[in-house]
Parts: C-alpha cells; structure tokens; sequence
C-alpha cells in the first residue's frame, strides 16, 4: 500500500475528520467517491461490539478548511465516535495503481525506501528508511548500523545520483552532515 494520508482528529459532530496529506495529489486521492485502503489492524476494538475501521474507506466529500487543512467526510462515518476510531488510521492506494513519475527527477517514495545509500567513491552509509516532507525540502531518512539516523536533503548538490535499477542513491554530503 502506498500511503497517502494519516487520519487525524474528528472535526464537527458529523463524523468528518482532518487529514495529514501524504501525496502530491491530495485533490485526485481524496475526491469524492475515491476509494482507499486502511492499514490493516492499524486499530483494535476496545471491547466487543465497538467500532472496527474496515479495510476499505470510500471518500464521500474532501475540502480544504482555512487552506491548510483537509477535512474528509467518508462513507458510512456519521457521528464524532466512529471519527474518533478512524484517528491514527493510515489511509493509501495499491501500488500498482500509481503510474511513475513522467519526470525523470521525480520519484515516490515507495521507489526510494530501502534504496542503499552510497559515497560517490562506493562506500556503503546504510539504507534509506523513509522519506521526511519537510517545507524547505524533502528529507531522505538514512538508517546507518549502529549509529544514529541522519536526515539528508535530498537536494541535486547533495544528491547527485538516484539509480532505481541499480537499487542505490549516491550522496555527497557536506562536511559534518553524518555527524549531526
């Protein structure tokens, strides 16, 4: 499943809840009628008879609320309690459902996650575990054994080379950005 949302907070008494946008295409994923996966067993029942999210979502109505934040309605979710049970439910499509980037310098992050990380020179820094989205730029998450994770921006001067067939990621850092 490729993630494209984490559900938040339940929003108003009807059962709309915000979301944490995890994709480019927050308008194409959430659009009414839209269809999404839910992590399985992201919850589980605090006692029988209670709420269980289902596998499936089907997004009913999506907008934006003070052009920051998206609040989604979907179906069969009518009330702020069964809003709440949605809360900290990952919400994506299948992979195979994604097209690849038509840039070649665009990647999702599915492609990149578990890519190794090396010098320009070949050495091994470790793997990349996940991708940060932050505002001045995406970070690429290193795992390195035995030592702490190191974010990296995945900048074209930092990040010269991304070879998806070759399953790795050249990285040139700057002087003491391994050491943060």
């Amino acid at each position: 499943m490729l993630v494209v949302g984490r559900i938040g907070k339940p929003h108003g008494i009807r059962g709309e809840v915000t979301v944490e946008v995890r994709t480019d295409e927050p308008e194409t994923r959430f659009a009414p009628g839209s269809v999404l996966r839910t992590e399985p067993g992201a919850h589980v029942p605090a006692h029988p008879g209670a709420y269980q999210v289902p596998g499936e979502l089907t997004v009913e109505a999506s907008r934006w609320h003070q052009g920051r934040m998206l609040l989604v309605a979907f179906a069969g979710v009518l009330d702020r309690n069964v809003a709440e049970a949605l809360r900290g439910t990952l919400v994506g499509v299948d992979r195979a459902d994604v097209a690849p980037p038509t840039d070649p310098e665009e990647f999702h992050d599915h492609q990149l996650v578990g890519l190794a990380v090396v010098t320009p020179a070949g050495e091994r820094l470790g793997e990349i575990v996940r991708i940060d989205h932050a505002p001045a730029a995406d970070l690429l998450v290193l795992r390195r054994p035995g030592r702490r994770d190191v974010l990296i921006p995945f900048v074209q001067a930092i990040v010269p080379e991304v070879d998806l067939a070759g399953g790795r990621v050249v990285v040139d850092p700057p002087s003491g950005l391994l050491d943060l």
